[in-house]
């Protein structure tokens, strides 16, 4: 793998001494810090405002949700050609400054802008993620992904545990203003950070001067087609979203319907959650040199699927929260054996495209639940939504199976461009 820094070590923590996995995880660090702090202090001031209406709250995971399914795909493609690390810096750049903007349309007294805040950094998201996974194919020695995902995967499990609290308090403290301005500022942090990543590679000219956008996104999804693994990771994503959209927006709602307990409590699910997604992620790297990703996936979306039910069907503070614990412990199995599989099964020239391809048939498909989650909650019920996201959920694991015997799949063969190269890296 070109450009491996951290040698042929198999322990993960030899990995803090690759100068990329060092810089990633101390904006990483900063943007969780950032994301946590906005996503309570939107989904509570929304609250506020309306007082809990549940379509104004479903909209707050819309305007999060929807901009990655509209931009992944050119998102996807633009990190195929641009400089990764310029490109991230530049998103987290103008991810701070759009919260700015936002918390001076507000302070003007149009509170509906909050709405802005997760939209417009959604949509940056798009370019920046899938350069972020183009430099771990370029930084991080191909025996050592599964470990590097691992360790990434355990810091945002802790921020599961503290990012509620801290988004709360501060939200409850200080109000929306604050919050932003400290988004905003986690935001600019992030972006320093990421100035002490590897400098990118010199961009091949040549490369795409004989195609266009649209040809380079054509390739990524003849690319996709040819993998037998690709294809049916896609479909399997599709299923899950509308699961997830089903159930994402009613999070709240769960804990005030179901439990009958303040909206708050919300926090303390997310933090169960978040304490079983850090022990998982010990098991998972564990797991990860026993198990084939696929299988990971797999086991991990079965015992996710159970603790879906359990949460829709208790009534009780104990019993909800052991079902988050279940789902969260299995989750960094789920994410873990995504990103392998798309970073082991891929051409690093492709990790862009084939990131902004299958990302949208998941979010995609999770927007459209997700748009209808308010309505459906009012013609049935809680309980009924918990239960059919379940269903769907299973039908996901279903078609799954195809690739459960495979072992790791070569690269599809690069599709006949109008004029790409086939070198793999930029």
């Amino acid at each position: 793998m070109a450009n491996a820094q951290s040698g042929n070590s198999n322990s993960a923590f030899s990995l803090f001494r690759n100068r990329f996995v060092q810089a990633i995880m101390l904006a990483g660090l900063f943007m969780q810090v950032g994301i946590w702090v906005r996503n309570f202090a939107v989904l509570l001031f929304v609250m506020e405002m309306t007082n809990g209406d549940a379509f104004a709250v479903s909209m707050v995971s819309v305007a999060e949700f929807a901009p990655i399914f509209v931009f992944s795909f050119i998102g996807g493609t633009f990190a195929d050609r641009w400089r990764p690390k310029r490109t991230m810096i530049w998103c987290d750049f103008l991810s701070a400054l759009s919260v700015f903007a936002v918390m001076l349309t507000i302070l003007s007294g149009s509170w509906q802008a909050v709405f802005f805040t997760t939209f417009i950094s959604a949509i940056l998201s798009q370019f920046s993620q899938p350069s972020s996974m183009k430099l771990f194919k370029q930084h991080v020695p191909e025996e050592m992904l599964q470990a590097g995902m691992s360790i990434f995967q355990t810091m945002v499990a802790l921020f599961m545990i503290l990012g509620p609290a801290i988004g709360t308090a501060i939200f409850q403290k200080y109000g929306i203003s604050v919050s932003l301005v400290v988004t905003g500022i986690a935001f600019i942090l992030s972006a320093v950070a990421l100035l002490f990543l590897p400098s990118d590679h010199a961009e091949d000219k040549e490369k795409h001067a004989n195609s266009n956008v649209w040809q380079e996104l054509a390739e990524g999804f003849r690319y996709v087609m040819q993998s037998r693994l690709l294809k049916p990771l896609g479909a399997s994503f599709a299923f899950a979203g509308l699961a997830l959209g089903l159930i994402q927006p009613m999070g709240a709602f769960l804990v005030t319907e179901r439990l009958g307990l303040p909206k708050e409590y919300l926090s303390y699910l997310l933090m169960a959650n978040g304490i079983a997604m850090l022990i998982g992620g010990a098991l998972a790297m564990g797991l990860s040199k026993k198990l084939l990703p696929q299988h990971m996936l797999a086991i991990g979306m079965l015992t996710s699927s159970g603790g879906m039910l359990l949460a829709g069907l208790s009534t009780d503070l104990w019993l909800t929260l052991t079902a988050q614990f279940i789902s969260g412990l299995v989750l960094p199995s789920i994410q873990i054996g995504i990103n392998t599989m798309i970073l082991q099964n891929t051409e690093g020239a492709f990790i862009g495209r084939v990131n902004g391809i299958l990302s949208p048939m998941f979010m995609g498909a999770m927007v459209i639940t997700m748009s209808l989650s308010g309505w459906i909650k009012g013609m049935t019920s809680i309980v009924f939504m918990y239960e059919a996201a379940t269903v769907l959920f299973l039908i996901g694991i279903v078609v799954l199976t195809p690739i459960l015997r495979m072992r790791k799949q070569a690269a599809p063969p690069m599709p006949m461009p109008q004029g790409q190269a086939t070198g793999t890296e930029s």
